[in-house]
């Protein structure tokens, strides 16, 4: 490849894709230094650099000779296999903790993202609040909504679905193939969770000191596996996994088994009500924290939702003093990351994501509203 030089409005040739040609100009060349950019009148074959006055480019696109152009290879990209709901922040709590908490700005961001992360995908909805956001998995979409809760963002997400496609006639989903390595003694325990999802193991080697497993399994039993694994491996197991192939759906893969508890009431819990409900589950909140109609509290001991009221104090009378009862003994709660609360929700529920807090809830608060619509999850 010859030399670039940086003339004033240097002509070149942008061959796109599809083999198209199109005319057009360089105007600045800048090369890297450090973490800044400095300008250069000319650049050499093999410097990284970064062309000025392109309009209209993609990735795999080629900057050739104005006169006799020249295609190289076409960069092939790996396309999603995943996607989310994106929406704007609904709940009660709505702006208090955000900057950008706007339809457009959700908007605005997310075709900004897409121009430097190749993967990534956004699709407009019916409603205009929401987006339908593609990407490589669970842990790219969890990274773009970490990034824009740290910028400030407030917004909604729904479960993760992965792309369903048919080919031939026949359904088909994408597969992944997971590597682990964890030591032999806990490496059944690892087989037997990831064979529940559908997973066949392919290689079962020693790697060290520490067992080399590979498996093919479906890109949605993924999702919530990595931290069922660690507690099974008391959090030893290193694990990685890449997309193979589409290949024929594998059958229903068990989910969540139980319900959750949904709040009744607006307000500030109390460590009175907690203490009372605790043999309904495990809580996922603190006492004396603000929670509203409709929100996710905790996980039920059975497979249906309850909906209970942390925000009940104890009635004081003169027949019942503040100090004479038992001292209140409240389990921690269970708190979950982002990427937790990701593989936790179900069809029915929503991730409020805001700068301070991480959420769970219903996407219907009102519990008349989640009676008539549960026709609408029960097949998701």
């Amino acid at each position: 490849m010859p030399n670039l030089t940086n003339q004033k409005n240097m002509p070149v040739s942008l061959v796109k894709r599809d083999g198209t040609i199109i005319k057009t100009r360089i105007k600045e060349l800048y090369t890297f230094e450090g973490l800044g950019k400095v300008k250069a009148t000319e650049v050499s074959s093999g410097d990284i650099c970064a062309v000025v006055g392109i309009d209209g480019f993609d990735i795999g696109d080629t900057i050739a000779d104005f006169e006799k152009p020249e295609q190289l290879a076409v960069i092939k990209i790996d396309e999603p296999t995943m996607n989310m709901l994106f929406t704007i922040n609904t709940s009660p709590f709505f702006g208090k903790e955000g900057k950008f908490v706007t339809s457009r700005h959700l908007r605005d961001r997310l075709y900004k993202e897409m121009e430097k992360n190749l993967a990534l995908k956004v699709v407009e909805t019916e409603s205009p609040d929401s987006y339908l956001v593609y990407g490589r998995g669970i842990l790219h979409l969890s990274v773009l909504i970490e990034t824009m809760r740290r910028e400030g963002y407030e917004l909604q997400v729904g479960q993760p679905q992965v792309i369903i496609k048919e080919i031939d006639g026949v359904k088909c989903e994408p597969i992944e193939t997971l590597i682990v390595d964890v030591p032999g003694e806990v490496a059944g325990k690892v087989i037997e969770l990831v064979t529940q999802r559908k997973g066949d193991l392919l290689v079962m080697e020693p790697k060290g000191d520490l067992k080399h497993l590979e498996f093919d399994i479906p890109a949605r039993g993924i999702i919530g596996l990595r931290n069922n694994v660690l507690t099974a491996t008391g959090g030893e197991a290193i694990m990685a996994h890449r997309f193979k192939a589409y290949e024929p759906w594998k059958g229903t893969i068990p989910g969540r088994l139980n319900g959750v508890l949904v709040s009744m009431d607006t307000g500030k819990t109390t460590a009175f009500a907690i203490d009372k409900l605790q043999d309904r589950g495990r809580f996922h909140i603190d006492p004396g924290v603000d929670v509203y109609e409709g929100q996710v509290l905790g996980e039920h001991i059975r497979d249906n939702d309850l909906v209970i009221n942390l925000t009940k104090g104890k009635q004081l009378t003169n027949m019942r003093a503040s100090g004479s009862d038992t001292n209140v003994r409240i389990a921690p709660a269970i708190k979950f990351s982002l990427e937790e609360s990701m593989e936790y929700i179900q069809a029915d529920e929503y991730i409020e994501v805001t700068p301070q807090s991480i959420r769970l809830r219903k996407i219907f608060l009102n519990e008349n509203e989640r009676r008539i619509n549960a026709k609408r999850f029960v097949n998701q």
